[in-house]
């Protein structure tokens, strides 16, 4: 598939071009004829015969030219016609016609039946239901939204089209440059990893922004965004935190939301920055477009307030990026000019009564210590407060220096027209202090981690594989949906996971065998939560106990299948488990179990395939890493072990694609040696 065609034509059909004001076909043509762009452009409407002083065509197909891309914008129930009678001869559309998967079940029909010509034609087709693009370098704007935005090295891709024409008039404003503006709409055939793939060899763009309410084809996604973020950062708003975002999604685009934990998981497999809301998207492009990457993860903090560098200072917690150490060369080169009362520690306060030389000779002595890697210049407009020549001073020092550099001058007319000429100059400016290091610690962790996405990942084993369902497809056959813990264990136990012992309760039970205290249970698929159904009796402590609690259990449940396990040590619970997620597949979940585990909800997700170490690096920054360091004389846990266990279930994960759900809760885990145990197991086909 190459979309070089569609996004770099040399002539463009405008199907639906119109003369009437308001119309969208009206506002396409103006903005392809009036806004700069040099190819052909050809205008096909049946009710004209000239148009804008030009000839005007009644169909597409009596254009004998050559077409790279037709633009259609007509009536929803003629589109699939029009791109049927014109597919051997244009490969390429857009069409911003709405009434399609997003209207419902006749406008869903509408779009598979384009998308079946698509496929069958070999067709690229963005949309339908979307805004259309822009390119600033082509002076091409193939949209209903007005202007030319100023060429830059942001590609912002948008599921919304309205959020887009917002964006565009926010940065017309803040003097924020695109290479590319595209709107994906319900994205039909050209969906977000399409997208990211021809970004990816776009020498114009640096940075990618993406806004999405749902994702198409979560392994395409996986596979793509983790190819492109090697090579350039990715930054992704995504709605759809909540339930009712979600519904509200799924009725206004068509789209299927996953779940907000998994999408978060998943961003992180694949390097990509996740932007928590609108601010914070802007932040990050800004920055990543206007300067280097931050060559270590040291940073200074210069400025004339104390209040705002405790600010910064406090925004570097639990961050990649630290405060980084002065070196004591630079403080005694500090020591020269600035007034005794100065703060020579990070962050550096030059006082109130700073001029442009102090922030000239503390960027110089901050330029060359060589641990320092970025600068954040913090700045007040106070009355003796020259801002336009200190922001004259950042320029030039911007100039001949490799750091990563960022201001944040807080106030308003009296910085605005400074902040104007640092943004021309390239510095990005932020308002408030946490928003210069959140966006730089966004930057420089997609840096250090971009090539750190999972290689060697473990493969399939057929010979486990085979067994495994060997186990399931009997448990199927028998007409259950799921297995006894005998059954679960075994195929545990192929995956490095020890069941806990058990007996199962009958007449044949030798109760000499049995090492009390013991538990007893209701092993049924009638019967998944045992405490809450009193299918659970702990501490059983004698045989005449024993067979008392089991019969009772035995007529409480109908004479379903009772199992006695030893009653563990319980010193700390977790759960595992795999979520089967609509857009990415199986999800593995790890964390604090028990009883409480879904009022806590200390739990975090992994996206199979993994590797030991990317298990590891995530269980090192996981809600339950405290476990594996020691702790006020606690010994650390085997995070080897943990490690080999959540790898297990990864690969029973994939191998074993009939399981709709899986947890182990508890799984024992213990820090004296003693080897972790699944107490309870459901699997479920």
């Amino acid at each position: 598939m190459n979309l070089e065609n569609l996004f770099s034509p040399k002539s463009i059909a405008i199907v639906g071009a119109s003369e009437e004001e308001g119309k969208v076909g009206n506002v396409i043509a103006k903005n392809i004829l009036n806004l700069g762009y040099l190819g052909e452009i050809f205008l096909v409407n049946p009710k004209y015969d000239r148009l804008f002083e030009r000839e005007c065509y009644k169909n597409l197909n009596e254009v004998e030219k050559s077409v790279d891309l037709a633009i259609i914008s007509i009536p929803a129930k003629f589109v699939a016609q029009e791109i049927e009678k014109n597919a051997d001869k244009i490969k390429n559309y857009v069409i911003i016609s709405a009434g399609f998967s997003e209207t419902g079940e006749e406008g869903k029909e509408r779009e598979e039946a384009i998308k079946k010509i698509a496929d069958e034609k070999e067709l690229n087709i963005l949309g339908p239901n979307c805004l259309g693009f822009i390119i600033p370098g082509l002076k091409l704007n193939a949209s209903f939204a007005g202007g030319m935005p100023k060429e830059g090295n942001i590609a912002f891709v948008s599921q919304s089209g309205a959020l887009a024409v917002g964006i565009m008039d926010i940065a017309e404003k803040e003097d924020i440059r695109f290479s590319n503006i595209i709107s994906i709409g319900n994205k039909m055939d050209i969906d977000e990893s399409k997208i990211l793939e021809y970004l990816a060899d776009d020498e114009k763009t640096k940075v990618i922004g993406m806004y999405l309410e749902g994702i198409r084809d979560g392994k395409k996604f996986i596979a793509a965004s983790q190819k492109v973020s090697r090579k350039k950062p990715i930054v992704i708003l995504k709605a759809g935190k909540t339930e009712k975002s979600q519904k509200a999604i799924s009725s206004h685009t068509g789209a299927l939301a996953g779940s907000d934990d998994i999408t978060s998981a998943v961003f992180e497999k694949c390097g990509i920055i996740r932007a928590e809301n609108l601010g914070e998207f802007f932040d990050v492009l800004n920055l990543v477009s206007q300067t280097e990457i931050p060559p270590n993860g040291n940073v200074a903090i210069i400025t004339n307030a104390g209040g705002p560098g405790v600010l910064a200072t406090d925004a570097f917690l639990e961050r990649s990026l630290r405060l980084g150490e002065i070196d004591e060369k630079t403080k005694n080169s500090f020591r020269k000019f600035l007034p005794a009362e100065s703060s020579l520690e990070n962050p550096i306060d030059m006082l109130g009564d700073a001029r442009e030389d102090r922030y000239d000779k503390t960027l110089k002595m901050l330029g060359k210590d060589k641990n320092i890697g970025s600068i954040i210049s913090v700045l007040t407009p106070q009355d003796q407060t020259p801002v336009a020549k200190i922001a004259r001073k950042i320029i030039s020092f911007k100039k001949k220096t490799e750091k990563n550099i960022s201001t944040v001058f807080i106030g308003g007319k009296r910085v605005e027209k400074s902040v104007k000429k640092l943004r021309e100059s390239d510095i990005p400016n932020f308002k408030y202090p946490d928003q210069a290091v959140t966006a730089l610690n966004s930057y420089y962790k997609w840096s250090r981690e971009r090539n750190e996405t999972a290689k060697n990942v473990e493969q399939i084993d057929i010979e486990r594989k085979n067994k495994a369902s060997e186990i399931i497809a009997k448990v199927k056959s028998s007409g259950r949906k799921v297995l006894y813990f005998e059954e679960a264990g075994k195929v545990m136990k192929m995956y490095g996971i020890e069941p806990a012992d058990f007996w199962e309760y009958g007449e044949d039970l030798n109760l000499e065998s049995v090492k009390f205290p013991v538990v007893i249970k209701v092993d049924s698929d009638k019967v998944l939560h045992k405490t809450d159904k009193k299918g659970l009796i702990l501490g059983v402590k004698g045989k005449e106990e024993l067979k008392n609690g089991a019969e009772e259990m035995k007529n409480n449940f109908g004479g379903e299948r009772i199992i006695i396990q030893p009653m563990l040590e319980r010193q700390t619970e977790l759960i595992l488990g795999i979520k089967k997620d609509a857009i990415f597949g199986p999800v593995v979940v790890f964390g604090l179990g028990g009883i409480y585990t879904e009022v806590l909800r200390r739990v975090d997700f992994l996206v199979p395939p993994l590797n030991i170490e990317e298990v590891k690096k995530n269980i090192e920054k996981s809600k339950i890493k405290f476990l594996f360091s020691e702790t006020r004389g606690q010994k650390a846990y085997d995070i080897d072990e943990m490690a080999k266990i959540i790898l297990g279930i990864s690969q029973f994960a994939l191998e074993n694609e009939k399981v709709n759900e899986f947890d182990i809760n508890p799984l024992l885990v213990y820090n004296n040696g003693e080897k972790a145990v699944a107490v309870d197991i459901k699997i479920i086909i």
